[in-house]
């Protein structure tokens, strides 16, 4: 029975993959950015079905974010395995603006893929998307992108020094070995041995629908490298109505069978190249790799398969991130992550309360420092969350409830607050560009005391907000409200200001309290579940299309 694997394996914002094989067990590693614990990892024993299980970087001593600007913070991990353990380089980008990058970058390691890791190593600073090739010989390469401010030029092609294990650092000279293909924007570097080659895998284009992954090859690891005649190896760029876009920045793993899969990331618009408001996701791929010639991805061209059949793999389960926390464990749902801080029970609690989660009230939605917020990513282009919330503000100033959420200057807030009279209150706030808006005149008066229930509902490019006082009796709140502010592609509008815009669409719970009291809001639970979304019909047509190449192939 031919197993079929649907694009994308990890979705919602899971940008920048890294894969790597331990027997029988495969690992994903993730982008982050300014959402704390840092990196996810996501393991499957089939490829197919992927879970949540770790996100490695939980210290302040491996990971301090506060005040970094939006869009920073960690940038693709590279995950790898050797010598019995796990070694994990990461960046933590702490400005963007201008063409000044300041980017350290750090390695961890573990012999536990579970368990806790190491205290960072600092690398360099040079670039981003640092990576750490193992070669057959024992020794280690670090690899990433070089920097170059000099005239705007930023991109300065792949650099290579090798990483001494013993002293724990960056040993020897600094090799230039890449300058990258026509394509430009050349970051995301891994290197691979096979067949005498060394093949060297890099992102190209830019991460929007440009975006692409490059080969080249060398018999020497410091080059001169070789571009592939089959260049771009992965690409959407000239396919405008195809479901899977922006598809770049990728890795490949050999699986047990000796045959090869690549994972990149790739995008699903609203409509055709438009808004992706969920974000840049993982993808997958198989790979034909002949010995002693280039790869290509097995769907008969430089497209990914929507549906990836597998017929030497077996589905060993499903599992699900759709759920109902009803707040009775000592231990939050691993989906939740905050911006930027730890989760810590000073401002979020469990046990203060028991059978509710407990935030206390701190800065705004638009602070880079600490703010009291607890969100998963949106997976579904058709969503509903919902939570039940108990808060009394004696002041305007404090707020709380049910957030979607992009940046610091995009989201739309359904919340709880008090109007000057000290009456519980309802109200919209959506934040565009900064912009502040407030979908009420008057803010809805609501009983002084009990329960109130929030929703929100994604469908597309719209969101529709709901409450209520007895649960399950849900009024409208407010008019449909536009879900595409919460997408990079809508964010970088704005121009340079807004800039970088790399995460995706989160929906959760929150609570301020600008008079600086941390005045407690009580959540009894939080509940999210995907739906099914029809996507636009041209879009469908495409994928029917490359289904026939990859039969024909």
């Amino acid at each position: 029975m031919m197993n079929v694997i649907t694009n994308p394996i990890l979705k919602g914002f899971n940008p920048d993959p890294s894969i790597i094989r331990v027997e029988d067990d495969y690992y994903i590693a993730t982008s982050t950015f300014e959402w704390f614990p840092g990196v996810q990892i996501h393991h499957s024993t089939d490829l197919k079905n992927w879970k949540l299980i770790e996100r490695p970087l939980k210290r302040l001593s491996q990971l301090d974010m506060k005040g970094v600007p939006d869009s920073c913070g960690v940038w693709a991990p590279c995950l790898s395995y050797g010598n019995g353990s796990f070694y994990l380089v990461y960046s933590n980008v702490k400005s963007f603006a201008g063409v000044w990058k300041d980017t350290p970058n750090y390695l961890v390691t573990t012999n536990n893929i579970n368990g806790d890791w190491s205290d960072p190593i600092f690398l360099n600073s040079s670039g981003f998307d640092g990576s750490l090739f193992h070669d057959e010989d024992g020794r280690k390469w670090y690899l990433s992108m070089r920097i170059d401010h000099r005239k705007g030029k930023m991109f300065g092609g792949v650099i290579l020094q090798e990483y001494e294990l013993t002293a724990q650092k960056l040993t020897g000279p600094v090799r230039h070995i890449f300058e990258g293909s026509s394509l430009g924007l050349t970051e995301g570097p891994h290197l691979y041995k096979k067949d005498g080659y060394y093949y060297l895998v890099t992102a190209e284009g830019g991460t929007e629908y440009g975006h692409v992954v490059t080969i080249a090859r060398s018999k020497n690891i410091e080059g001169p490298y070789e571009l592939s005649p089959n260049h771009p190896f992965v690409s959407c760029r000239e396919q405008k109505n195809y479901y899977l876009q922006k598809s770049g920045h990728g890795d490949l793993v050999q699986m047990k069978n000796g045959n090869w899969v690549a994972v990149f990331l790739t995008a699903r618009p609203v409509t055709p190249q438009g808004l992706c408001i969920l974000g840049r996701e993982t993808s997958i791929e198989t790979v034909d790799w002949p010995k002693n010639d280039w790869p290509v991805l097995g769907s008969g061209t430089n497209r990914p398969r929507v549906e990836v059949p597998m017929n030497e793999l077996h589905a060993n389960g499903i599992y699900r991130t759709e759920s109902r926390d009803d707040f009775t464990s000592l231990e939050l749902d691993l989906n939740f992550q905050s911006l930027r801080i730890p989760i810590t029970e000073d401002w979020a609690s469990l046990k203060n309360r028991p059978g509710f989660l407990t935030l206390y009230g701190r800065e705004s939605l638009t602070s880079t420092h600490e703010q009291s917020l607890l969100a998963r990513r949106i997976e579904s282009l058709k969503m509903e969350a919902a939570t039940a919330i108990l808060f009394n503000p004696e002041s305007f100033q404090q707020l709380a409830g049910l957030v979607c959420y992009y940046n610091t200057a995009h989201f739309h807030y359904l919340l709880i607050s008090a109007n000057d009279e000290g009456k519980r209150c309802l109200q919209i706030i959506s934040y565009d560009h900064f912009e502040h808006i407030e979908a009420y005149e008057e803010p809805i008066i609501l009983p002084d005391n009990g329960l109130v229930f929030l929703k929100a509902a994604l469908n597309g490019a719209d969101i529709q907000f709901y409450y209520a006082i007895k649960e399950n009796e849900w009024i409208i709140a407010g008019s449909i409200l536009n879900a595409g502010i919460l997408s990079d592609d809508y964010v970088r509008e704005g121009g340079t200001r807004y800039r970088p815009a790399f995460t995706g669409a989160f929906v959760g719970l929150c609570c301020q309290d600008l008079t600086g009291n941390k005045m407690p809001a009580y959540f009894d639970w939080f509940s999210y579940q995907n739906q099914e979304y029809e996507i636009d019909s041209s879009i469908k047509k495409e994928i029917e299309c490359v289904k026939a190449i990859s039969t024909n192939a």
